[in-house]
């Protein structure tokens, strides 16, 4: 069966083609003249590139039509041993053009580990002249292409070229065994449909994955393709670039449909792993999570990204894991169901751990509260220097790297403010623009320190070129946990590196500082005490019985420091803001003496 490219080839040529599968070629020949002949006639006739495959024993394995320009190439290997040769060469056609052998022919030499490339112009019906490359030995853990001078189609040296096999085959298990352990494992080509920026951003989180980014598309459409996102035929240029630049990692600047997935690494061969901008960053947090609690909270956003996904992604189920290869394959569409009790009971049971984690988290918040100990939290985009500025202000030896999520667990420390005032400050996990609905939801219980906090010190990065945008995002995210009407104080960092940013962005309110030098910081921690000062404080009140509820309330939330039963109802001193004082008072509390005497 003829493979590829096929419409509108004329029957005829067809069976051509498939004609080729009965011919066998013997052991000291490469190719035979009358195959040259057949895919010269049919190639000039369609216009199109044509490749056929032939193992080492003689047999023909695949027919495939490509385009004017170039030819898919699979995955034919006949050995398991991926550092072996494949047992198969490859010969193709080059219509109208250059024997000389492309970018992409040599790369899918090295990648498919062919026992030789061949490529052959075509004109006018007939073979011209070809050329031809092998596999030397390997240079850190690569074996290099080998390629010979151009000859003409009729004077191809059959047997040198076999004897070339056999000595290729030698070749690529010697030199150097292994890869630089310095070099990223995975090499990736960058998918953007929304602009420059978030496509850097993408770098940057593959960067932090450890992953190398070796190329980048930026494609501009109004509306997502529904099997492909991007399109077939743009799929198609990404797999000629992956083909071209060597890449295993395909990484698509938003989130992708199971049925995209599976569909894009259909179109760009079985070497080639698809990722989302959702699965590359939870695998940045399974990396990442240190905490007991961090590495339920990630399990539990894996499984609810693959949940939905199951069906759409066959036989290739299962994609999350704890690094950047996020491969596994699972089961397939005959356990489907038990695939889904299974992750379903799973969540629940993650649910149920999280959820008594949080318990204890509560129980340590009220006695924070009973003890008066305001709680500030650090809050901004990934990558803004909050880890940098707890470190400078408490003396913490938190993990600050120039990277995105570099801190994931909530670290809280205890400051002294110039007023000699303590508060407890919570440094929690940046956020990040699209960032995944399935982790906003698992991580919940930890971005509540943000939610319940007395105060949030907002951290933005002035030496940004989008501190802006970023900014707008972090109030996007403050809103969606319910924290977006917290009291809040901006600190607008990195002013060493940008000192006119403040100016430039019009923050008046905000306050500059270099949490790296220190600069600023003391004025930073004097406006956070005189917030705090203005903040929760403890007050007397008066709470009838008939109000009950109010009281009930103010125990749920920790607030109540003392309390005396008296004739009319129960006098309590609690800790509130002017808020939550003016809705006690509106619903029947009154303010009472803090001396009962």
């Amino acid at each position: 069966m003829v493979h590829g490219n096929i419409q509108g080839i004329r029957q005829s040529a067809l069976a051509e083609l498939d004609a080729l599968y009965t011919l066998r070629v013997e052991e000291d020949v490469f190719v035979l003249p009358d195959m040259l002949a057949v895919l010269a006639r049919v190639s000039c006739a369609v216009n199109r590139e044509i490749s056929i495959y032939i193992a080492r024993d003689g047999q023909v394995l695949d027919v495939t039509v490509g385009d004017l320009e170039s030819v898919p190439l699979a995955d034919m290997r006949q050995r398991r041993n991926e550092a072996r040769l494949s047992l198969v060469r490859c010969v193709h056609t080059h219509p109208g053009g250059s024997a000389l052998l492309s970018d992409v022919d040599i790369n899918a030499l090295k990648t498919l580990r062919l026992d030789a490339m061949a490529a052959v112009s075509v004109s006018d019906g007939r073979p011209n002249q070809a050329q031809v490359a092998f596999l030397g030995e390997r240079v850190a853990g690569v074996p290099q292409a080998m390629l010979w001078p151009v000859v003409g189609a009729a004077d191809i040296p059959q047997a040198a070229w076999m004897r070339e096999i056999l000595a290729s085959d030698a070749r690529v298990l010697a030199g150097e065994g292994a890869p630089d352990e310095t070099a990223p494992c995975r090499q990736a080509i960058l998918v953007g449909t929304d602009s420059e920026e978030s496509l850097q951003e993408l770098a940057s989180l593959a960067d932090t994955a450890g992953i190398a980014v070796i190329g980048r598309t930026l494609q501009r459409r109004t509306k997502p393709d529904n099997a492909t996102y991007v399109g077939s035929g743009k799929a198609r240029e990404l797999a000629l670039d992956c083909q071209g630049l060597g890449a295993d990692t395909v990484i698509f600047d938003t989130e992708l449909t199971g049925a995209q997935t599976r569909n894009l690494e259909d179109l760009l061969g079985g070497g080639v792993e698809v990722v989302d901008r959702t699965v590359l960053i939870l695998a940045i947090f399974a990396q990442r999570a240190q905490s007991s609690e961090g590495r339920l909270q990630v399990e539990l956003a894996q499984l609810s990204y693959q949940l939905p996904r199951l069906a759409g992604q066959g036989v290739g189920m299962s994609r999350l894991g704890a690094g950047a290869g996020l491969r596994s394959r699972g089961p397939g569409e005959t356990k489907l169901e038990l695939d889904r009790r299974r992750i379903r009971r799973r969540i629940a049971d993650l649910n149920a751990q999280l959820a008594e984690l949080e318990k204890q988290r509560g129980v340590r918040r009220a006695r924070r509260q009973r003890n008066a100990v305001p709680v500030v939290a650090l809050v901004g985009y990934t990558n803004a220097g909050k880890s940098t500025l707890l470190n400078r202000v408490s003396g913490a030896d938190v993990l600050a790297e120039d990277k995105l999520f570099a801190t994931l667990d909530p670290v809280t420390r205890s400051v002294r403010l110039p007023q000699g005032r303590a508060c407890l400050l919570v440094d929690t996990v940046g956020f990040i623009d699209k960032l995944p609905h399935a982790l906003v939801k698992a991580f919940r219980s930890t971005l509540e320190e943000a939610m319940l906090a007395d105060l949030l010190v907002v951290v933005s990065d002035a030496a940004s070129p989008h501190c802006e945008a970023q900014h707008q995002v972090v109030q996007h995210v403050l809103c969606e946990l319910g924290a977006g009407d917290k009291p809040r104080i901006e600190a607008l960092n990195k002013t060493d590196l940008a000192p006119d940013a403040q100016a430039a962005l019009g923050w008046q309110g905000a306050i500059p500082i270099s949490a790296e030098s220190g600069t600023g910081v003391d004025a930073l921690l004097c406006a956070v005490a005189d917030r705090l000062q203005n903040l929760r404080r403890p007050v007397a009140l008066h709470i009838p019985y008939a109000q009950g509820a109010l009281l009930a309330q103010l125990h749920r939330e920790g607030l109540v420091q003392s309390e005396a039963h008296e004739a009319e109802g129960t006098r309590v001193v609690a800790l509130v803001d002017e808020t939550d004082l003016g809705r006690l008072l509106r619903r029947g509390a009154a303010l009472v003496p803090e001396d009962p005497a």
